[in-house]
């Protein structure tokens, strides 16, 4: 008789407690926009790396590494700064009125992945453990899955340009080659051996890392780059035909006055292909710096902010498998604005890969595995 009198009080109390946990969740449940810890848009945080039973459809991963820059360090701090920009995003208020969905309230489960522990005392041990947190993250199945080959998609928050070669080598051991669009000021095509050194050459750096992609036969041919407004090396064209070699179609920043938003959107969509596999890399400094000073190599006459995300948006029928947003770097921010910027890019970015849908298989790869 004591034993059931003791089980019965448990299970009124337990009942009570499940009451009153609803009413503390109702009470103090809600986080505003400007409280709560930093993640990103506020989405819930998972140990990705360390998880092995984490699974994801989009997950936004942080890559916090900055020693292969050649100017201005500090974009270790840049996911950080985007994560704390993007506080305004939340699932409640996150519908997105030009593509008629809320990314983070659809078909995809969308997690804060939170960072890859990269070292900052060798680029050669960091080189590795980016390619090897992508490799791991990229062959687990996600949520949305048919018969096991659905692979998740990685937005990565950097970091310096260079840890795009530790993304794009696990998306190629998925996809095959892959077309890279990338928005920035500078071509990062760059030929190690132009840079003489009597110490050595480096290979790894903010401006070799798609020169080292192309070697190692990660790219399609079908690559471009838009924003561009940099000097070049010597007195000739030699890196332009340095760059065409490796397979990339260039746009100036001053197209956008001729060509327009629609002009420069037609002329990527006539490059690349709808349905292979593509990576949008974004360096910040594309934006002119007087829209986004926090970046290492600020480059002046770029693109307004509105511009670039008008153009992103203008891509989102294309099969998105990946995407970064690097080079911000906020101790040379002023009020936010550059991380203000790259907090809404990876809202568009996202929202691009949720509305086209699960993304394909590359064409190199077996689609009657799908």
């Amino acid at each position: 008789m004591k034993l059931q009198l003791a089980l019965a009080l448990s299970a009124l109390s337990g009942g009570a407690l499940a009451k009153q946990a609803g009413t503390l969740e109702e009470k103090w449940g809600y986080d505003w926009p400007f409280s709560g810890i930093a993640s990103f848009a506020h989405l819930p945080v998972e140990k990705c790396l360390v998880d092995t039973d984490s699974s994801f459809d989009i997950a936004v991963i942080g890559v916090p590494f900055d020693t292969a820059v050649s100017y201005r360090p500090g974009a270790r701090f840049g996911p950080r700064a985007i994560r704390d920009a993007s506080m305004r995003q939340t699932s409640f208020r996150g519908f997105n009125p030009r593509a008629g969905i809320n990314p983070y309230d659809s078909w995809a489960k969308v997690v804060d992945c939170s960072d890859m522990p990269i070292t900052p005392m060798s680029n050669e041990i960091a080189l590795k453990q980016i390619t090897e947190g992508y490799e791991e993250l990229l062959e687990r199945n996600a949520p949305f899955t048919k018969n096991g080959t659905v692979h998740p998609r990685l937005v990565t928050l950097g970091g310096d340009h260079s840890i795009v070669l530790g993304a794009l080598r696990g998306l190629h051991g998925i996809h095959g080659p892959i077309t890279v669009i990338h928005f920035d000021a500078h071509l990062d095509t760059w030929v190690p051996s132009k840079y003489p050194s009597v110490w050595g050459e480096s290979d790894f750096t903010h401006g070799t890392m798609f020169h080292m992609a192309h070697r190692e036969g990660l790219l399609s041919d079908k690559c471009v780059h838009a924003g561009l407004r940099t000097r070049l090396s010597g007195s000739d064209w030699g890196d332009y035909e340095d760059d065409e070699q490796q397979g990339f179609a260039r746009i100036a920043s001053d197209d956008i006055s001729t060509k327009g938003v629609e002009g420069i959107v037609a002329e990527i969509l006539e490059r690349v292909p709808r349905d292979d596999p593509v990576y949008i890399s974004v360096d910040i400094d594309v934006i002119d710096p007087g829209l986004a000073p926090g970046t290492g190599t600020p480059e002046v006459g770029g693109w307004l902010t509105r511009e670039l995300i008008q153009i992103i948006r203008g891509l989102e029928g294309l099969n998105l498998v990946g995407a970064d947003i690097v080079e911000v770097a906020p101790a040379y921010d002023h009020a936010e604005t550059t991380a203000l910027a790259g907090a809404q890019i990876a809202y568009e970015l996202i929202t691009n890969m949720v509305k086209r849908g699960v993304a394909v298989i590359g064409s190199s790869r077996r689609h009657d595995d799908l």
